[in-house]
């Protein structure tokens, strides 16, 4: 049954088009289950009935016309329970519906299980039989098996607009709407220039050839290329390899002839497709072929060509990636984009990011964010490789991405792009003031930094310090370990900038979804492995390094150095690290320079440090809670799964719960308190942490002069108020709701965003 399941899910993935995928897999899972019936009801697009999509065994002529409502027959009571439906005389169920124009009088047995994408029900899979019959659970095991395959690819197919229930081809992208996760504020129409990820053959989008001659002359390049590499290798093994293991470079010789593999691409450049479409489609028939083979060594031999075409695609792609053009109004789209590749695109054509994975609090939403442009990430249906050159509208606030917008759309959003303008012009007044409420409370308002130019960003946004300094950007852009030296000039010059303000450094902080390419960290979990503080302390000779090139930094500045360490789960790692940080300072005294002892803090990012808040307060400078990590593993999310995105929720009762908590420590001890994660940077979190009584609220410049003009207005009586009500409350949405409704009372709603206007 499992080789059964796999054959029709290849054949089915394999359609382009939805109609065509349906119709075959009814058929495929009639034969396979060996029934009469098989077919698939679809929800309309007003999700108001499920119409037959597809049948083998009813009258063909109803697909697209029969219909049932929600609540109506077998299928709506499936759609309804959302779980498998199992009778052996169906036209005996109280809940049976006969429509006589599909012919199905004559069946008694039935099946049907939901088709399910993300908790919505997209349409039901039917299988029928003329003899009353049960059919047993390893057929009900094989049929939800199977629709759970299907609802991905249904979901993908409505998102572009391809509709299985009509015979026509989907009409494109036309002011298609796609849904999101919001990454970074914010409203930009601009171009797509679609980023790839190195040699993926699923990512090649099908493209007509612009000229066959040049993507023959492109195809031609690639192969001698792979050619050449395979000679080298089998020259380079030649004697140390015996002759049947050096026969396999021969025969990857032999599928790269003109009657092979060569010749097939050949053909379909020929026919119109460009060289890359080419390359995918007969490398996926040869792999097709050999995946449904008996033979397990023939069957392995699939992954042999699967192998070849991924060395031909990386110089396909390399030859192409030489020539991108970025527009003036790029938004950069990928199925995962990262730092690295925000490198690649000119910071003045950048307008916004659109990426298939991550969420709100991956590190490119982050940095986009610190950029002040909008990000929309997790878009999971978006058809990223179909979309090169086409007009976007990104709506960073909701999370909604739309493809060849309307006019209409157009002119409504670049009027609460003009309306954003002028807000933040508003703004610029404020740059000098105090952030000090209406009834006198003093708020230190500081920035997250990694990037040079968020330094005159910054500044010009009326920082007064540097809150987080992620100093792994600069190891994530090179090819090596910085030295002492180089680390002191990057470090000097935010302390210089800053100056006589203070400035946080945060220690090295690598693993989980942050990596070095000279220094990888493989492992099944990152995100509960070997990263932050756990590298560095295995690592001194790593961290003493850069604790010094940190101390030495600020000789002769009036700032203060304060040096914060990631990742701390226990008061033992603090110990460690204070040891290793007076280790280093020691050292740049016996050299002759005269420094002055940086303050050392710890990042509260853990539920350990939470309850342990007391004690690591007692002996740290001060406190700084990291509320993306802390939000994450308070609820068990991973920020960078677009799947459970929704239950990443920073104002969730028990995040809440955890900060009052942190807060009422360091107040016991007298720590220095404040906060570095995203949630300092949203109007609602900035009044909740002021009534907590943090000290230093640390964000991206961007959010600075919003929060400091929703600080001014409000008392802080009345945010104590609004925390006490909140601490009461019971789900994040309950929360949420009532503090947007509060700032919009006291007539601070223009901090919030609108909404897409349809």
């Amino acid at each position: 049954m499992l080789a059964t399941l796999r054959q029709i899910v290849l054949k089915f993935t394999a359609h382009s088009q939805l109609s065509a995928a349906v119709n075959e897999l009814v058929c495929e899972v009639k034969t396979a289950m060996n029934t009469d019936v098989c077919s698939i009801y679809l929800l309309t697009s007003d999700r108001d009935a499920y119409a037959l999509a597809a049948t083998d065994g009813l009258n063909p002529s109803q697909v697209g016309a029969a219909l049932l409502s929600l609540d109506q027959g077998l299928v709506g009571l499936v759609g309804r329970r959302a779980e498998p439906l199992n009778l052996d005389d169906a036209q005996n169920h109280p809940e049976y519906y006969f429509l006589p124009e599909t012919g199905e009088e004559a069946f008694n047995a039935f099946l049907g299980v939901p088709i399910i994408h993300q908790r919505r029900v997209l349409g039901v899979l039917v299988v029928q039989q003329q003899a009353v019959r049960r059919f047993d659970e390893a057929e009900e095991a094989f049929l939800v098996t199977l629709a759970a395959q299907l609802a991905t690819v249904v979901s993908h197919a409505q998102a572009i607009g391809d509709n299985a229930l009509q015979n026509t081809p989907h009409t494109g992208l036309d002011d298609s709407a796609f849904k999101g996760v919001a990454g970074a504020p914010g409203i930009a129409i601009g171009a797509a220039v679609v980023v790839h990820p190195a040699a993926n053959l699923d990512a090649v989008p099908e493209r007509a050839a612009e000229e066959v001659t040049v993507e023959l002359a492109l195809l031609d390049r690639a192969l001698e290329a792979v050619r050449s590499d395979i000679k080298n290798i089998s020259a380079q093994f030649s004697t140390s390899l015996p002759k049947q293991e050096l026969a396999l470079f021969d025969a990857y010789l032999h599928m790269l002839d003109e009657n092979a593999l060569a010749g097939d691409i050949r053909k379909e450049i020929q026919l119109g497709q460009w060289a890359q479409g080419a390359l995918k489609k007969v490398i996926r028939q040869h792999v097709g072929r050999f995946e449904l083979m008996e033979d397990p060594y023939l069957r392995e031999r699939g992954a042999d060509v699967k192998e070849l075409g991924l060395r031909v695609l990386g110089y396909l792609q390399d030859i192409r990636d030489k020539k991108t053009l970025f527009p003036t109004n790029s938004v950069l789209v990928g199925e995962e984009v990262t730092p690295t590749m925000l490198t690649n695109i000119p910071a003045d054509r950048l307008v916004a990011i659109v990426s298939n994975r991550g969420s709100s609090n991956s590190h490119v939403a982050i940095l986009a964010r610190a950029m002040g442009i909008p990000a929309v990430m997790g878009a999971i249906d978006l058809p990223t490789y179909d979309l090169e050159g086409e007009t976007l509208l990104v709506d960073g606030h909701y999370g909604e991405v739309y493809a060849r917008p309307n006019k209409r759309r157009i002119t409504l959003n670049r009027e609460l792009i003009e309306q954003e303008r002028v807000f933040d012009e508003e703004l610029t007044e404020l740059k000098d003031l105090p952030c000090i409420t209406r009834d006198g409370w003093r708020l230190l308002l500081w920035v997250n930094i990694g990037l040079s130019g968020d330094l005159t960003r910054s500044l010009d946004r009326g920082a007064e310090g540097i809150g987080l300094f992620r100093t792994e950007i600069p190891f994530m852009s090179a090819d090596r370990f910085p030295t002492e030296a180089e680390q002191l000039a990057i470090y000097r010059e935010h302390m210089e900038a800053f100056s006589p303000r203070p400035v946080t450094m945060r220690t090295l902080d690598i693993g989980g979804d942050k990596s070095l390419s000279y220094f990888p960290i493989s492992e099944e979990n990152p995100f509960l492995g070997w990263r932050g503080i756990r590298v560095t302390l295995d690592h001194p000779e790593i961290f003493l390094v850069q604790v010094r090139a940190m101390i030495k930094a600020n000789a002769g500045l009036e700032g203060v150095l304060r040096i914060m360490l990631p990742m701390i789960s226990s008061v033992g790692e603090l110990r460690a690290a204070k040891t290793l940080i007076n280790q280093a300072y020691d050292e740049v005294v016996e050299e002759g320079t005269e420094v002055k002892m940086p303050e050392i803090g710890v990042m509260v990012e853990v539920p350990a440090s939470v309850y342990q808040a007391r004690l690591l307060a007692k002996e740290a400078d001060f406190l700084a809670v990291g509320s993306n990590d802390l939000t994450q593993y308070m609820l068990a999310v991973d920020r960078n799964n677009p799947r459970v995105a929704e239950l990443y929720q920073d104002v969730h009762p028990a995040v809440i719960g955890a900060l009052r908590e942190v807060a009422r420590a360091a107040h016991a001890e007298g720590t220095g308190l404040g906060i570095c994660g995203e949630f300092a940077g949203t109007p609602a979190g900035a009044v909740l942490l002021m009534a907590m009584g943090y000290h230093v609220l640390s964000m991206n410049a961007t959010h600075l002069p919003k929060v400091k003009w929703v600080i001014r207005q409000i008392k802080r009586s009345d945010a104590r108020r609004m925390l006490a009500r909140v601490l009461k409350m019971e789900t994040a949405e309950e929360v949420r709701t009532y503090m947007h409704q509060q700032l919009s009372d006291r007539g601070l709603a223009r901090v919030l965003p609108h909404h897409q206007l349809s």
